[in-house]
């Protein structure tokens, strides 16, 4: 099972692919994915460590992609934030094993290939195309996810002076 950070961290990058090119605040991702902003601020910054997100503060700033969505991998969003371990040894020291895993771990290690298998051949871009009828999380946000139909407003009127 892969753990919060990595569900937010995913959450998070899904959402700027949606917007990219264009920047977001912590706070405009943090509504956006439903994720406390306190924790996304830390996981936004180990991304940004690993090169997959960029910063810019002042006027027009925010958090971005450094990559299209059509090159980044969800297997490059895992590993950025907490790599899948393969098991390559006996967890429990055995000598006896050798080089060769006991069946259990040997079957846990082909599972744990499997995911790395499909999260490598997956694209953000793909994730945001996939013809399901479940939207992504980050879509479920505030309207700034979302593209909203245009609404005319109603004039203001004038305010009504008191007659003498």
């Amino acid at each position: 099972m892969l753990s919060q950070t990595v569900e937010y961290a995913l959450r998070a990058v899904v959402h700027l692919a949606s917007v990219c090119p264009d920047a977001q605040t912590t706070g405009e991702i943090a509504a956006a994915t439903q994720v406390p902003t306190a924790y996304l601020s830390k996981v936004l910054q180990g991304l940004r460590n690993e090169g997959i997100l960029r910063s810019q503060r002042g006027v027009g700033g925010g958090i971005s992609l450094v990559a299209s969505p059509s090159e980044l991998t969800i297997l490059d969003v895992v590993n950025a934030v907490e790599p899948l371990g393969r098991i390559t040894t006996c967890p429990l020291g055995l000598e006896a094993h050798g080089e060769y895993l006991c069946p259990l771990h040997k079957r846990m290690d082909d599972a744990i290939q499997v995911m790395e298998e499909a999260f490598q051949s997956t694209t953000v871009a793909e994730v945001l195309s996939d013809p399901n009828p479940s939207i992504p999380l980050a879509n479920i946000g505030p309207p700034l996810c979302r593209p909203q139909a245009k609404v005319k407003k109603k004039p203001k009127s004038k305010p009504k002076t008191k007659s003498k």
